[in-house]
């Protein structure tokens, strides 16, 4: 755990600060209520402080696992390529940026509530699968390694058909923005990616077909 408050503090920070607010949401309520994504409030220009704390809570327990898993798997790493500062900003424009769209489409709905860090940990994802296309990772339940791009491929996959499907509080098209936030913002901080992945994407794609 030192290891990682030293070479990701700000990884490290939001981690725990996602875990503990949701812990807290789920015997409070009132409070998850409160911290909720309401887009009807929002466009009235009402709880706008909505589209940071919505990324703090989660539903229930598989919604946090699965997100905290996720951004586990690539955050820490990914903050030691992109840099502490740009982590925090790539992160925190991208859990904004990701539910305005939902904002917009919901303006007029009342009922419409939604929480999750889903889109900034899109975004996270796709950020470090502009630097490591090909990087081999185990997802369960899948029993052989993939390249990290291809869990990006199913990750997304998951996230259209949660939001086709689902009927939660769960903001499921924010993974889709939050996945586009995610790789323009890193292209923004650091145009030489773009050039980079092209290359190995294509190196991994020949070693495939040889």
């Amino acid at each position: 755990m030192i290891e990682y408050l030293k070479f990701a503090p700000v990884a490290s920070f939001i981690f725990a600060l996602t875990i503990g607010a949701s812990l807290l949401a789920f015997n409070n309520e009132g409070l998850s209520g409160k911290w909720m994504l309401h887009p009807y409030s929002i466009y009235r220009k009402k709880n706008v402080f909505t589209l940071l704390t919505s990324g703090l809570i989660h539903k229930d327990w598989m919604h946090l696992i699965f997100n905290m898993l996720s951004y586990y798997f690539f955050a820490f790493q990914l903050e030691g390529a992109v840099g502490h500062w740009q982590f925090g900003v790539l992160y925190i424009a991208s859990l904004i940026l990701s539910d305005l769209p939902s904002v917009a489409k919901h303006k007029n709905d009342y009922w419409y509530h939604s929480l999750g860090a889903s889109g900034a940990v899109s975004a996270v994802i796709f950020s470090f699968i502009m630097y490591a296309p090909m990087t081999k990772m185990m997802i369960i339940p899948i029993p052989f390694e993939i390249p990290a791009i291809i869990f990006g491929v199913l990750y997304l996959v998951y996230c259209h058909y949660a939001s086709k499907h689902a009927r939660d509080n769960v903001n499921h098209d924010a993974h889709f923005f939050g996945a586009l936030c995610g790789v323009f913002i890193t292209a923004i901080l650091h145009p030489e990616v773009l050039p980079q992945f092209i290359h190995q994407l294509s190196g991994g794609v020949g070693l495939l077909l040889h």
